[in-house]
């Protein structure tokens, strides 16, 4: 069986995409769980692309130091030190260069003729390749390249010292049929090609990017890359975990599987989900909340009789935790630990102190507790775990709220706010009783923050279920978005959470 390698852009392609930006301590924690998924390879971000972006990847190559930590770079020297410097600390480091190598690139991107493209693949790869050993190549928009040309692109890269050559369909634009014979023309007209890595990066544009990589992998690429939940530019990337879970579920088929512990998968979702702040599609493939539902009669008389019947997969195989209400008032800390290692989640203790405080608030508003509750409370902790990993405490807490809100009468809100030990309060009227509440935080802490989009759900089940709510601030002085979350059982109070958690955030980036 052959064994594929998972390299996941998350936190750079998909952290590119309109709304799904992260700050540094969010792409490290992120980084972990990737790592705990069994990813081969991260890449990290665009070392030359911002200051942040550079010390982001130095900072997840030493948060994940099992996988090999990628830079993206343009084939021009600036890039590739910059990509160099931000990886070189890694234990395996990579640095990924690219250039366009299609027609319509070339000539209105690049304003360059195809032998100035091939003599600058081999000259940047060679540069390169003197700094760092693991070099990967990719020819920007390869499906919709000159094959011929292509060929003679990736035999130069490869001839220069790059060990994995990518053909990525970059707007996706390609057809499983297509990528599958492109893969197979490569591998009969590149020179070297037996002896690297030969990887797929598929944009979903036209829905599909899962099918094209697979297609791929049944041509005999060796390397697919993916972001978890399909996170990317446009419509997004091809999804990790469905590209993984086909592998497995239909071995007989492609004759592959990956090193992906797929009991993290779930985990890694629905933690992505929650530091930006887009909710999952209950139809998503495998990790949607209706991917093991079954309403239709016919559909559950044949899953009580046998559950192969409709499901292929079984949840416990991507971690989806069990629902059982087990957990009340009552409950002890050394109950929450057990119960949340047996949902597969290694809290340290401050941590759980943290969780525990807000389980018990919770268990005076609920008569149960069920492991999505439970779930709900771990994913949005109130604590942010620092580069240098040290928990502390956010910037900003609510303290308490009350809000007026009626037909014909005023909207009123009175706020009080702990800031650095100072407990301030403030009271201010709005169009809406989130619009004066709103206000309040931005007088009391003096920020100039734009609410730009705001949403509220239910996250587990039930009349007295966990509401959360979703905000994207921005900052009028600078225009950057900022996501925060928060939950509770009271909508109001989970909104005022998400708005201070967004400043927090504000405020972490020095604004």
């Amino acid at each position: 069986m052959n064994k594929v390698k998972i390299f996941d852009t998350t936190l750079r392609d998909g952290e590119q995409s309109p709304g799904c930006s992260m700050n540094l301590s969010e792409k490290i924690v992120m980084a972990r769980q990737l790592e705990k998924l069994g990813v081969d390879i991260i890449e990290a971000g665009f070392a030359i692309a911002s200051p942040m972006d550079f010390k982001s990847i130095q900072a997840i190559a030493s948060a994940a130091p099992n996988c090999t930590i990628a830079s993206l770079a343009r084939a021009n020297k600036g890039d590739i030190d910059a990509a160099w410097e931000a990886v070189k600390d890694a234990k395996k480091p990579r640095i990924h260069v690219f250039i366009a190598t299609s027609d319509v690139h070339m000539q209105y991107k690049l304003r360059m003729n195809r032998e100035q493209v091939l003599q600058t693949i081999t000259e940047m790869v060679s540069y390169a390749k003197a700094k760092c050993d693991d070099i990967e190549f990719s020819a920007e928009d390869a499906s919709r390249s000159d094959r011929e040309f292509l060929a003679k692109c990736f035999s130069n890269a490869i001839a220069a010292g790059a060990k994995t050559i990518n053909v990525p369909d970059t707007v996706g634009y390609s057809t499983p049929q297509e990528m599958g014979e492109l893969i197979a023309y490569l591998k009969e007209h590149v020179e070297g090609i037996n002896d690297v890595d030969i990887s797929v990066h598929c944009h979903n544009d036209l829905g599909m990017g899962v099918a094209n990589s697979l297609s791929c992998v049944k041509a005999g690429a060796t390397q697919v890359e993916c972001t978890v939940n399909g996170i990317g530019e446009r419509a997004g990337n091809a999804s990790l975990e469905e590209i993984v879970m086909a592998l497995r579920t239909r071995r007989d088929f492609y004759d592959a599987d990956t090193n992906i512990n797929t009991r993290e998968i779930y985990r890694s979702s629905r933690l992505l989900s929650n530091i930006i702040g887009v909710p999952i599609s209950p139809t998503k493939p495998i990790v949607g909340a209706n991917a093991f539902a079954h309403e239709a009669g016919i559909h559950q008389h044949g899953m009580i009789t046998n559950a192969q019947t409709y499901e292929i997969m079984n949840p416990d195989e991507i971690g989806v935790p069990h629902r059982a209400l087990v957990l009340g008032k009552h409950s002890g800390k050394h109950a929450i630990r057990e119960r949340l290692e047996a949902m597969g989640y290694e809290i340290p203790d401050d941590e759980l102190e943290d969780i525990f405080t807000r389980f018990k608030k919770l268990a005076d508003e609920k008569k149960t507790i069920t492991s999505s509750d439970l779930e709900a409370l771990t994913l949005h902790r109130s604590k942010v775990i620092r580069p240098d990993e040290e928990s502390t405490a956010p910037v900003c807490q609510l303290v308490s709220h009350s809000i007026t809100s009626g037909s014909g009468i005023p909207k009123l809100s009175y706020i009080k706010l702990k800031k650095d030990n100072n407990v301030m309060e403030d009271v201010e009227f709005g169009a809406g009783p989130l619009d004066a509440a709103f206000k309040a935080v931005n007088k009391m802490l003096g920020v100039n923050a734009r609410l730009e989009d705001f949403s509220v759900r239910a996250v587990t089940e039930g009349e007295d279920s966990i509401g959360e709510a979703v905000v994207k601030i921005s900052s009028v002085a600078t225009g950057e978005m900022y996501t925060g979350s928060g939950i509770s059982t009271d909508i109001v109070e989970a909104s005022l959470q998400a708005y201070i958690s967004g400043i927090n955030k504000m405020f972490e980036a020095g604004e």
